[in-house]
């Protein structure tokens, strides 16, 4: 389960007042102006003017007298000493050349203390004040480059070299004209975990990469902090758990940090700088002495083209160094501020919206060979933030975990359906818009191993207490993270069956994620759901806040802000989670499309005065105290007792109609029913109140969250996904926009099945998953695509750029030249990124195959079977979980499982009009191994098994079919016309088959 929201405590907001950093311009006296430009002009003297001076009146090292070969045993004369004199001085330029290069390196990256140059004392010590000088100078110049360029300056691009410690001396003098010096007592550096953005969270190797310059320097930052009290009074005992609001101590050479005295509280830490430093958000200003920020308060930015990232995690100026210098990673900086990112996330929230505009407006001009023009539009749209979709899309829909997996099973189950009626050269209509970039975000954020733990971990708890004659407990709310499932008991039972334990005197019975998975599901495909009311109020700091509907014993009052909002997502889990069976849910004044979901769940109702009857008519029936939960355990899935019903209104209850409620909801006792209603009304037994940012408490439970919410674009573009999945009649598969191999292959791209990258090359451990995705884009995307937009591909939820465009250098270097020398990863004219011709994937040779085979030319089934014997697997097979969501907003998922199919349906025909059957199945197994769904492929493998005669084999692909029908993950059995072709072709199947479900 991914990372949740933070609860209220550590909400990020805008501080109050102007609170932005300033930096104070150093004053530089002539002389040391001066200075630098004499150490400049020895500089270039004496790395220019004296080889020049020696190669004129000297000649080169190595000059005819020392080359002679008799050089040892010849008399040593005048020649000889003066060749040797000169070899010398040519060795002790030398010498000087390395010291500079070894002090710029020092100067420019801030490494600290420079390497020494083995015999080098005097001559590194003169290198090393030149440089400084040097560099002194620099320093100087770029301050006053705002005053120099007043006019319409551009953006400044960065520098290739660093402020030298001396710079950083005069600004720090600088800055104690306002403030006291913090030199004057010990100091250290301090970095403040910043609250999420989305569901983008800190982790301490993104802190060493952006602060230390290399993500595996992050147990330095771990050794650093250990044990150490935090500000909320925890303690950071294991390396990938760190929390917003903690304040962690970094080593010497650490950038992008806060500089505190040595002996300030963590807390005290906290409250002064509770938001990212100078160097790293974007919005740091120059200001004169006693000049108002104003007057010359222009924002240092730099070329985000430039980037400044290519060593992945270069240091950057920090505030204990120079505030600005020439080394800064402005292009970071720039990325980061609110209108120069893509979205608000920690560094380039690559996070998405904005990536998906710039993709769809990238890859409408990258149809074609693309422009100079198209690109700078995309590019520049992309990080002005024209349209951000995907951000908000994420920001509600990828954390609602368990509706994001509750949504996509049901999509599944009708685009199933779809497939029952897929016609031959069509495709199932894929979504567009809102909806696509939904079906992203739910991709996302879907928690499909937790709805199943929450699912099996209570269909268990039911039957373990079965078993042993229990009545089930009060369960009021439940914790789910992916550590496993708390559930809160009321009363305390200190006696939890297995594999639950129970915590706390009893009050919290736990079942680890672990003892989850080992859970066998078929074993409990029968067992009934116990507590089907257990709803999402929201997320915290660790996981998920659960509440139960049915414990409330009376009304649930929802207040405040967005609380049609929070209606809908809660309609929507409960329309669609999987721990519930036969349940009902009645929806007042909104929801009528719901319906279109979940038809056997939900009921629309346009006012309480239509809903009331019904409920009231149930309610004559209801059992004694304690019945509901026992009568649920003692049944079965398919025909549970005291199936569930639940009523949730829009509309506010009128007193009449609120005192009928508050009857129905007979408070003190389970129903099997539960009402939550919008708005403040009498007897409500719970009150969930929302406030303006999102937060949602519970008091009469003590429970506060960041709540779960649906707005109403986000609910649209949902209902849009099922649209399109009820249209039957398919839509044509487009023209595929993948050109033909362009000679051999160097490197192969393989999707046709699990993912393979051939020649195996050695990748760093960690980075394989992610770099096969991003060749995979490339490879499907042949007409490049932007860096901004493949940052938010690979990071959806947020990338520094600094990290995306080193992790993009070491790909290309990873992946080296082609036969030519040319690299196989470049940036094109319009600055999109492309693969050489010489990376090729196997989708590519099966198009060209098929297009090979359109005719009728003798040619045309061994064509077919080539590009057949491509087909491995499940396109993309065994991908890592949480990557190529952007399949669901991609032609590539639907257009090769159609094509797939239709190739092996098109060999089928052939064989069998060949009289080959075992080659028609032999054709039609191989596209199964892909589109497995395809009902016509299924048919069509029925008619080749039955044209072989053999009738024992057509009975075992006939009860294979029922059985794969009957546990399906998306249930609905076989099609109509399936079981009308076996009749047909087995007339006695169903005396040895079950019905199918």
């Amino acid at each position: 389960m991914g990372a949740p929201y933070r609860s209220a405590p550590h909400r990020g907001g805008a501080p109050p007042g102007d609170r932005r950093p300033v930096r104070i311009r150093a004053g530089r006296s002539a002389g040391d102006v001066l200075a630098g430009l004499g150490a400049l002009v020895l500089l270039a003297a004496l790395l220019g003017g004296v080889p020049f001076a020696l190669l004129r009146y000297a000649g080169p090292p190595l000059t005819g007298e020392l080359l002679n070969p008799d050089l040892l045993t010849r008399r040593v004369g005048p020649e000889m000493i003066v060749a040797l004199l000169v070899l010398v001085v040519w060795l002790a330029w030398a010498q000087l050349v390395l010291c500079v290069i070894v002090e710029v390196y020092a100067g420019v990256r801030r490494v600290g203390m420079p390497a020494r140059v083995p015999f080098a004392g005097g001559t590194q010590a003169l290198a090393n004040r030149l440089v400084s000088a040097v560099l002194l100078l620099f320093a100087v110049s770029t301050v006053a480059g705002p005053i120099i360029g007043s006019g319409s300056a551009a953006p400044l691009r960065p520098a290739a070299t660093a402020a030298a410690a001396e710079a950083g001396k005069e600004e720090r003098a600088a800055l104690q004209q306002v403030r006291p010096p913090l030199g004057a007592r010990k100091v250290r550096k301090v970095y403040v975990v910043q609250p999420p953005e989305g569901r983008h969270h800190e982790s301490l190797w993104e802190i060493a990469e952006k602060c230390l310059g290399d993500g595996r320097r992050y147990p330095e930052i771990f050794r650093l902090n250990r044990d150490k009290v935090q500000p909320d009074g925890s303690r950071l005992r294991m390396a990938d758990l760190i929390r917003p609001g903690w304040v962690l101590e970094m080593p010497d050479d650490a950038v992008n940090v806060h500089v505190v005295p040595a002996d300030q509280d963590p807390a005290e830490t906290l409250r002064n700088h509770p938001g990212r430093p100078a160097e790293s958000d974007g919005r740091t200003t120059h200001i004169d002495p006693g000049g108002s920020a104003d007057a010359a308060g222009r924002s240092v930015r730099g070329d985000a083209a430039e980037a400044g990232g290519a060593s992945g995690g270069d240091g950057t100026a920090g505030r204990a160094d120079a505030e600005t210098g020439p080394g800064e990673r402005s292009g970071e900086r720039a990325a980061e501020r609110p209108g120069d990112r893509p979205g608000a996330g920690s560094g380039t929230r690559a996070g998405a919206g904005s990536e998906a505009a710039a993709k769809a407006r990238a890859e409408k001009g990258a149809t074609g060979a693309g422009t100079e023009d198209g690109a700078a539009n995309d590019a520049g749209e992309a990080a002005s933030g024209a349209r951000e979709p995907w951000p908000d899309l994420l920001d509600y829909l990828a954390t609602g975990s368990l509706v994001a997996a509750g949504v996509l099973a049901a999509l599944g189950r009708r685009r199933r359906e779809q497939l029952w009626h897929r016609a031959f050269g069509h495709r199932i209509p894929r979504p567009q818009g809102d909806a696509a970039e939904a079906e992203v975000a739910l991709r996302l954020g879907s928690d499909a191993p937790g709805s199943r733990l929450l699912d099996l971990g209570l269909r268990l708890l039911g039957r373990r207490l079965a078993e042993e004659g229990r009545t089930p407990p009060t369960i009021y709310a439940a914790h789910l993270s992916r550590y496993g499932i708390d559930l809160w008991i009321h009363p305390p039972e200190p006696d939890a069956p297995e594999p639950w334990t129970a915590l706390d005197g009893g009050q919290v019975w736990r079942l680890a994620a672990h003892e989850g998975r080992r859970i066998d599901e078929q074993a409990l495909a029968h067992v009934a759901a116990p507590y089907p009311g257990l709803v999402s109020l929201g997320t915290n700091a660790s996981g998920r806040i659960m509440v139960d509907l049915e414990a409330a014993y009376g009304l649930i009052s929802v207040i405040g802000a967005h609380t049609t909002e929070a209606l809908a997502a809660l309609a929507v889990e409960l329309a669609t989670n999987r721990w519930s069976d036969g349940m009902r849910i009645t929806l007042v004044g909104f929801g009528e499309e719901l319906t279109m979901i979940a038809p056997d769940r939900v009921r629309h109702v346009s006012s309480l005065a239509e809903a009331l009857p019904e409920l009231e008519a149930r309610a004559a029936h209801l059992p004694g105290p304690g019945d509901v939960l026992t009568g649920r355990i003692a049944a079965s899935a398919t025909d549970p007792a005291w199936p569930p019903h639940y009523l949730l209104s829009a509309l506010r209850p009128d007193a009449y109609e609120a005192r009928r409620l508050a009857m129905l909801a007979r408070a003190g006792i389970r129903t099997a029913a539960g009402y939550v209603v919008a708005g403040a009304v009498p007897y409500a037994a719970w009150t969930w109140a929302i406030d303006e940012d999102r937060t949602v408490r519970v008091d009469a439970l003590g429970l506060e969250a960041r709540a779960q919410l649906l707005p109403r674009r986000h609910y649209d573009a949902v209902i849009d996904l099922f649209r399109t999945a009820r249209r039957e009649q398919g839509e044509p598969i487009p023209a595929a926009n993948v050109p033909p191999p362009a000679g051999p292959a160097s490197i192969e791209v393989r999707i046709l099945g699990p993912i393979e990258i051939t020649p195996a090359r050695p990748l760093e451990e960690g980075r394989a998953d992610l770099v096969h995705e991003m060749l995979v884009y490339l490879a499907t995307h042949p007409g490049g695509v932007h860096p901004v937009v493949l940052g938010g591909i690979l990071w959806p939820r947020g990338v520094q750029q600094s990290v995306r465009d080193a992790t993009f250098e070491r790909v290309a270097r990873w992946l080296g030249t082609d036969r030519t020398g040319r690299p196989h990863l470049y940036t094109d004219a319009s600055g999109r990124l492309r693969l050489g011709p010489e990376v090729q994937t196997d989708w590519q040779m099966f198009v060209a195959l098929t297009r090979r085979a359109r005719g009728d030319g003798p040619d045309q089934a061994a064509l077919l079977e080539q590009a057949l014997d491509l087909v491995r697997g499940p396109l993309l097979a065994d991908r890592p979980e949480g990557r190529y969501a952007w399949l669901a907003a991609d032609d590539l998922e639907y257009d090769v499982t159609a094509a797939v199919a239709d190739a092996a349906l098109r060999l089928c025909e052939i064989r069998l009009a060949q009289g080959d059957p075992e080659r028609a199945v032999r054709a039609v197994r191989a596209g199964l191994l892909l589109a497995a769904d395809d009902e016509n492929l299924w048919r069509a493998l029925l008619r080749a098994v039955h044209a072989t005669g053999d009738t024992a084999r057509l009975r075992a692909v006939v009860d294979s079919l029922h059985r794969r029908a009957a546990s399906h993950p998306y249930g609905i059995g076989m099609a109509p016309e399936t079981e009308a072709l076996i009749d047909e072709l087995l007339p006695a199947w169903r005396l040895h088959s079950l019905p199918s479900a």
